[in-house]
C-alpha cells in the first residue's frame, strides 16, 4: 500500500511538472514572435503616433536643411554671373547716371468739387510711379477731415508733400491758382531744387516726357493735346518750334488780346528751374516769392514767354511732338 501511495504522488508530481513545462514552453513560443520594444499590442498602438510625429520632425528637418544647402551653393554662383553681367564699373556707372538725374517737382492742385477727383490722383499716381527717381509729388487740397487723399498718398510709395490750406473760394480757377501759389510758397521756403510742372488731374502723359524735361536749364515748353468726351476734334496749343528755338505760340483763344497782353499759354504746357523762386537775383527778380506783393504764377507765366534765349520747345529735336494730353472728363455722376 505504502509503494502504491508513492508511486501516485510520484506520477502527480510528475505530470504537475509536464503542464508546467508546457504552459512556459507556450508563453515563450508565442513571446518570441512579439516586437522586443513592445512588451504588449495595446502598448503598440499607444507608442505608434509618438514615432510618426519624430518622422515627420526629422523629415522635415532634413529638407529644410538640403534646400539651405543648395540655397548656399547657388548663392556663389549668382554672384558670380553678377559680377559676368555687370561689373563694378557698370554698377558704378547706374549709380552716377541715378545721381545725376534731376530732380522732378511735380504740382498737383484737387479740388472737392471734382467728385472724381479720389479716381483720377489714382491714376496719375499710376502713372508718376513708373517714372524714373528722384521725383516730387506736392498735392495740395482744401483741409477736410472727410478727405482720403493723405491716405492715397500714403500707399502710393512716391515721395510726396501733402499741403492743406482753409480759404474758401466760389469760383473754380481762383482756387486751382491760389493752389499752385501755395506750392511754389512751399519751394521757395524749402529751397528745392528741381525742375518744376503742373500737372492737372486730367493729364495723360508719355513716360518719355519727365526724362525730357529733366533737360531743362531755365524754361521749356511743349505743345499739349486737348481732347473732350463730348468731342471728336483734338485741339493742339503749344509752342512753334525751329528744332528747339520757339519762334511763336499756337493757341486756341487769341482774341482781344493787346501787344502787352501776353497769350493765355495752358498750365501744363509749360515747366521752369525752381531756383527762380528762392534765387531771385540770378533771374533778375527784385524779391522773393515770401513777399505778397508778388503773384508767383503771374511772374512764372510771364518770364516764360518773355525769356526767349532761355525758353527751349520740349522735345528738343521736334517739339510738334505730342507728349501730353489734357483729357477732359466730366465731374457730374
Amino acid at each position: 500500500m505504502a509503494s502504491l501511495e508513492r508511486s501516485k504522488k510520484k506520477m502527480h508530481l510528475w505530470k504537475k511538472a509536464i503542464v508546467h513545462f508546457i504552459l512556459c514552453f507556450v508563453m515563450g513560443f508565442f513571446t518570441g514572435f512579439a516586437p522586443a520594444n513592445k512588451p504588449s499590442i495595446f502598448l503598440g498602438r499607444i507608442s505608434a503616433p509618438k514615432t510618426v510625429d519624430v518622422f515627420h520632425e526629422t523629415k522635415t528637418h532634413n529638407f529644410n536643411r538640403s534646400l539651405l544647402d543648395e540655397r548656399q551653393e547657388l548663392k556663389p554662383s549668382r554672384q558670380n554671373l553678377k559680377n559676368e553681367v555687370m561689373p563694378e564699373e557698370e554698377e558704378e556707372e547706374e549709380i552716377q547716371e541715378t545721381d545725376s538725374r534731376r530732380l522732378v517737382i511735380v504740382v498737383t492742385p484737387t479740388s472737392r468739387r471734382n467728385k472724381l477727383r479720389e479716381v483720377l490722383l489714382s491714376r496719375l499716381a499710376n502713372t508718376l510711379k513708373l517714372v524714373a527717381q528722384p521725383l516730387l509729388w506736392i498735392v495740395v487740397e482744401q483741409k477736410c477731415d472727410e478727405s482720403k487723399v493723405s491716405e492715397m498718398l500714403r500707399k502710393t510709395r512716391i515721395m510726396y508733400r501733402h499741403v492743406v490750406f482753409k480759404e474758401n473760394f466760389t469760383d473754380f480757377n481762383s482756387e486751382m491758382d491760389y493752389q499752385r501759389n501755395i506750392a511754389l510758397n512751399h519751394i521757395e521756403h524749402h529751397r528745392l531744387s528741381g525742375i518744376v510742372h503742373f500737372a492737372g488731374l486730367s493729364n495723360v502723359y508719355d513716360l518719355s516726357f519727365f526724362e525730357e524735361i529733366r533737360a531743362i536749364q531755365a524754361f521749356g515748353t511743349w505743345p499739349i493735346a486737348k481732347l473732350s468726351a463730348n468731342r471728336k476734334r483734338v485741339i493742339i496749343e503749344g509752342p512753334i518750334c525751329d528744332s528747339s528755338e520757339v519762334m511763336g505760340w499756337h493757341l486756341n483763344k487769341v482774341s482781344n488780346l493787346t501787344d502787352t497782353t501776353p497769350p493765355p499759354i495752358h498750365i501744363s504746357s509749360f515747366a521752369f528751374n525752381s531756383s527762380i523762386l528762392w534765387d531771385p537775383e540770378r533771374w533778375g527778380r527784385t524779391s522773393s516769392v515770401q513777399d505778397e506783393s508778388q503773384d508767383s504764377l503771374k511772374f512764372v507765366e510771364k518770364e516764360v514767354l518773355e525769356e526767349e534765349t532761355n525758353l527751349k520747345g520740349i522735345p528738343a529735336q521736334s517739339c510738334s511732338n505730342v507728349l501730353l494730353w489734357d483729357l477732359h472728363i466730366s465731374s457730374k455722376i
